[in-house]
């Protein structure tokens, strides 16, 4: 009995003492000014993470009820804790004093939980934070914390559920990357679902495409995007179908992923379908991606202007690598506008990506400084599709899948693959353009007009006298990325004139070297095939060109010829060209090689033939009684380059009623041609002037005329002879038969051997082949002329003359 009252005793006293230690603790936090322990959390702080930390508000501890728990926890109070005005400073090299600064900062620890050494906070709130970071040129950068190392695991765990704030401000400037910006943060308020925002981006992004290319090109890239919307969405549709009848497990998930992006990119353009309804619910979490967060941002980047907004998940999100994290932004740099919406998977370490990407620009150039993606020049254009990766350390992989796009009046489909490797990326894909606009294809090569050249921000201008391009090529791009791209243009559209049909070209780059392998054009019902080599890791570029013309048809070559339009025959041709330059025009005037070309079997009109040879009584008798058509029994041209200038070394066209033959030079250094057109009559002509053509000028402003010399020559015999008796007047005007067919079995024997051109930088030597084929022709043996008068004939001396090397 009295052990027991012993025992009570003691349990009361030891009641009593907790009690009055509970008390005492309460009262000692209640009443503790806890400023007083502002010293130490800051130097405790400061020392964790290598660098200078401070509260310089007032810090509070205080105890309230938890919200939202039930039952006796719900009567446990649990201690809130609060600062103000805390900051942490930067190194002393930075521009701006602190890293961070926070008004405040207060949140709530479970009491229990403690007792397992577990810190469950149930929400952070910040109010206003800023952080400003920076890189300078050297790499420095103030992000990096020198953390203090730890002997050991720590006993203590943080859980964390959540994090809030009302507005936030981070301010980023990198000399690296010539960027300097500030970003606006914001809670949304309620969390958006990703199918309104993706419907919302969609009509933004076509809005912005309407602006770019046009209304009607914003509108059929729509039809485009739709189109190839739903064949993705069917053919994700069928894999998955077939993956579950197959039963693979591995060909189930994939089906099932390639579904799910696909319903992703199909919800936008499916107007029938709410915008919420298609979005991709991932099997893991079972949750729809939600936005909660929202942020805008002006500045500039690699000294252009940016401006744009967008909106993320929570940052606990970032925390849970299973749980698709939403992002959505659209930004403009420049005169380029980006625009995505999707998921990022494992967003803490970059794991993957999969979402809608919308384009658009003034070229497609301007997106190497932000992808270091090389593009060529290209008119006002706007894309929209799929863009798929997976982030793997130096082989990540990028897809833009399926996208379909406008380039200046051009559309354009394809799907391209970006290979992350060393020592340089890799891009390869293939593209289709179903109706391509030739105009289109100018700025590639700088051809573009100077309003053009204004409108995609090119200041270099085309002189007006020149025909050739001077821009130059960007070659210090070349070696920023390889590529295997394949292009398609299955139908042209262009002037009436120019007898263009479809383009093929594979398109390699490797190591700063360009190559077109094959660069093919259907012309007037043949091709024109084209090897073209630009070593761009050479300054000056050095480039080859080798390039074969097969069945071009006379008759299609000048469709807007009238006299032409009877003519049969074709033309077939080959050239091989060197150069030095870092431009077309360059290019041009450097160039050593050779061009040949040979007209088979065929026939032209007589009507043209007699025009040529300016027989006047026989076109007006063609014009009044009708026409008939001559053969070509050959027809063959050579044009040797040395150094920027095509000497006419052969050219030579004989038929049934005449032989032409040429010579002269083309200068391509300042595009300037001299050439001497000399029209020989076969059989008797009455009221003929027989006198030589001339070609003079520019490729710009060229002029076409009749000798006037020999015109003259021809004049004042008529004029003299006219005093001593008016019928002696016209035998100057009558022409004699005096030429022989030429040695056509000979002449294109010579012909049909391959031209060749010397290695770039280095200078044509004499063309055997050329010179054969000279030789051939003037070896041709004629009948000596009759002489109706003593008054020389400038074109009754040489049958065919040329000029030779």
């Amino acid at each position: 009995m009295a052990l027991s009252r012993r025992i009570g005793k003691i349990i009361a006293w030891l009641v009593a003492t907790i009690a009055v230690l509970i008390a005492a603790v309460v009262i000692f936090i209640l009443a503790f000014d806890w400023n007083r322990a502002r010293p130490y959390i800051n130097d405790k702080v400061s020392q964790a993470i290598g660098r200078p930390f401070a509260i310089e508000g007032d810090v509070k501890v205080g105890w309230r009820h938890p919200v939202g728990e039930t039952g006796w926890n719900a009567w446990l109070p649990w201690p809130r804790f609060s600062a103000t005005n805390i900051t942490v400073a930067n190194p002393d090299w930075t521009k701006q004093k602190h890293f961070a600064t926070l008004d405040e900062i207060d949140f709530q620890v479970k009491v229990l939980p403690l007792l397992a050494h577990d810190i469950v906070i149930p929400a952070i709130n910040l109010v206003n934070p800023s952080v400003y970071l920076e890189r300078l040129v050297d790499g420095r950068n103030n992000w990096t914390f020198k953390f203090a190392s730890s002997s050991g695991p720590s006993e203590w765990k943080l859980d964390l559920h959540d994090i809030q704030f009302a507005k936030g401000n981070v301010a980023y400037s990198d000399e690296q990357k010539k960027t300097d910006v500030q970003v606006a943060v914001d809670t949304l308020g309620q969390p958006v679902p990703i199918g309104d925002v993706m419907k919302a981006q969609e009509n933004a992004s076509r809005s912005a495409s309407a602006q770019v290319v046009g209304k009607e090109g914003a509108s059929r890239l729509a039809k485009q995007a739709e189109a190839a919307a739903a064949s993705e969405a069917a053919g994700a549709s069928a894999a998955a179908a077939s993956g579950a009848v197959g039963g693979s497990d591995t060909v189930a998930q994939g089906a099932s992923a390639a579904s799910a992006s696909a319903a992703v990119v199909a919800s936008a353009p499916a107007a029938s379908v709410p915008a919420t309804s298609a979005v991709a619910v991932t099997p893991e979490t079972k949750q729809v991606p939600l936005y909660g967060i929202g942020w805008t941002v002006k500045g500039t980047y690699n000294r252009t202007a940016l401006s744009g907004s967008g909106k993320v998940g929570g940052v606990l999100a970032l925390q849970d690598a299973n749980r698709p994290f939403p992002v959505q932004a659209d930004v403009k740099v420049g005169d380029t506008r980006i625009a995505v919406v999707g998921t990022v998977t494992d967003p803490a370490h970059l794991a993957a990506v999969d979402l809608r990407l919308w384009l658009q620009g003034a070229s497609m150039a301007h997106l190497y400084s932000l992808t270091g993606v090389t593009l060529p020049e290209t008119p006002p254009y706007a894309t929209e599709g799929h863009l798929i990766g997976q982030f793997k350390r130096n082989a990540s992989v990028f897809k833009y899948e399926n996208f379909t796009g406008r380039v200046g009046e051009s559309n354009l489909n394809g799907s391209l693959t970006y290979f992350a490797r060393e020592p340089r990326p890799l891009l390869q894909g293939e593209l289709v353009s179903n109706l391509l606009q030739f105009s289109d294809l100018a700025p590639i090569i700088g051809a573009d007009s100077s309003a053009s050249k204004a409108k995609r921000g090119d200041a270099a201008q085309q002189p007006s006298d020149r025909a050739l391009p001077v821009e130059e090529f960007r070659t210090d791009r070349w070696n920023a990325i390889d590529a295997d791209v394949k292009f398609t243009g299955r139908r042209i559209i262009k002037d009436p004139s120019l007898p263009i049909t479809d383009l093929y070209t594979h398109v390699v780059m490797t190591d700063g070297v360009l190559s077109l392998q094959p660069l093919t054009f259907g012309v007037a019902g043949g091709t024109l095939a084209s090897d073209i080599h630009l070593d761009g890791s050479a300054r000056p570029l050095k480039g080859r060109v080798a390039t074969e013309a097969r069945h071009l048809k006379l008759r299609q070559l000048f469709p807007n010829v009238k006299t032409m339009q009877t003519a049969l025959g074709e033309v077939n041709g080959d050239a091989a060209l060197s150069a030095t330059g870092n431009s077309p025009a360059a290019l041009a005037a450097t160039s050593n090689g050779e061009v040949k070309a040979l007209i088979t079997d065929g026939t032209v009109s007589r009507l043209y033939m007699e025009a040529a040879g300016l027989n006047v009584a026989n076109v007006v008798y063609e014009k009044l009684f009708g026409n008939r058509d001559v053969k070509i029994n050959c027809a063959a041209a050579n044009f040797v380059a040395t150094n920027g200038v095509l000497d006419s070394k052969v050219f030579a066209l004989d038929t049934d009623d005449a032989v032409i033959n040429m010579d002269g030079h083309i200068d391509l250094r300042d595009e300037s041609m001299d050439l001497n057109i000399h029209p020989h009559t076969k059989g008797f002509r009455v009221f003929t002037l027989r006198s030589p053509l001339y070609v003079k000028g520019t490729f710009k402003d060229p002029r076409v005329g009749v000798n006037a010399a020999a015109l003259a020559v021809r004049g004042g015999a008529i004029v003299g002879l006219g005093l001593i008796n008016p019928f002696a007047a016209l035998i100057p005007l009558i022409a004699p038969s005096n030429n022989k067919p030429l040695p056509c079995d000979e002449l294109l024997g010579h012909m049909r051997t391959q031209p060749k051109a010397p290695p770039a930088g280095q200078k044509m030597t004499t063309s055997r082949s050329a010179d054969a084929a000279a030789s051939a022709i003037s070896g041709a043996k004629r009948p000596t002329a009759t002489k109706p008068a003593p008054v020389t004939s400038p074109s009754s001396e040489t049958a065919v003359q040329y000029k030779g090397s």
